[in-house]
């Protein structure tokens, strides 16, 4: 039986970019970087909450999706506040919202209110705050 999700696997074109744009605007604890600066390390990752992960990979990094591309995830992550502080946090790094506030019912089984935005690969990010 699954229990949740371990990690899901960040398909870019640029490390660099999107390290930046996840620890500065998202706030994600980058893990791994030194060692994989230093090359000791295949790819870095990105801790999400307390149990998530998010691993970065170059799209033309061997690995077992059949076909990898920068842009082509849709991701809903929990923000543990209200959403009108996460919108003031996108706008202050220049991150434009394409949608919301909107009511939207959540992985919790209740409605939340998201606001949707693009990383810098294109991917579809959404916030979703159940307070």
């Amino acid at each position: 039986m699954i229990s949740g999700i371990d990690h899901v696997v960040l398909v870019v074109r640029s490390i660099e970019e999107t390290l930046a744009f996840y620890r500065e605007v998202l706030g994600c604890e980058v893990l791994g970087e030194a060692e994989w600066r230093r090359g000791e390390r295949p790819f870095p990752s990105l801790r999400v909450g307390a149990a998530n992960m998010l691993n970065v990979h170059l799209a033309d990094y061997p690995h077992g999706a059949a076909n990898p591309q920068p842009g082509s995830e849709d991701l809903c992550f929990v923000w543990d506040g209200e959403i009108a502080e996460a919108q003031a946090r996108l706008e202050a790094h220049g991150v434009a919202v394409e949608v919301g506030p909107v009511p939207r019912r959540g992985g919790r089984g209740v409605t939340g209110t998201s606001i949707y935005f693009r990383d810098p690969d294109g991917n579809l990010l959404e916030l979703m705050s159940y307070r």
